[in-house]
């Protein structure tokens, strides 16, 4: 099992910086150091489904993004702090979502095995 908190979420002016930490935790040390874990972000919308953001993998940080947010959203990771942190730029309304830490042990796809967080919102005012 693995645990996964996130922090840094709440009220952000249209243009600025959002920045967002995710902690991972578990009993088996094996898992979260697995070269393959991959750590990322996700957020809903209101009435809508969850869309994936970025990701990156331990072993090597390889990053995935969605194409809507490459170009302002940056992930980055620490293995020693098994943290994930999200930097996205030039916030807009529209960024208004829960969002959402993930993991996978099995690498970047998302498909299975996913770890979820309690989710944290962030809303952006115009």
């Amino acid at each position: 099992q693995v645990q996964l908190v996130e922090s840094g979420g709440g009220l952000v002016q249209a243009g600025g910086s959002l920045r967002l930490s995710c902690t991972a935790s578990g009993r088996t040390l094996s898992t979260l150091r697995a070269y393959n874990m991959a750590m990322g972000w996700f957020r809903q919308a209101p009435g809508k489904e969850r869309e994936f953001i970025a990701a990156i993998r331990r072993g090597d940080g390889i990053t995935r993004y969605a194409n809507s947010a490459r170009g302002r959203v940056t992930i980055s990771r620490n293995n020693a702090e098994n943290t994930v942190l999200l930097q996205m730029n030039g916030a807009k309304p529209e960024d208004t979502a829960v969002y959402y830490c993930a993991a996978d042990s099995s690498g970047l796809a998302f498909s299975e095995n996913v770890y979820w967080g309690q989710g944290t919102q962030v809303t952006v005012s115009s």
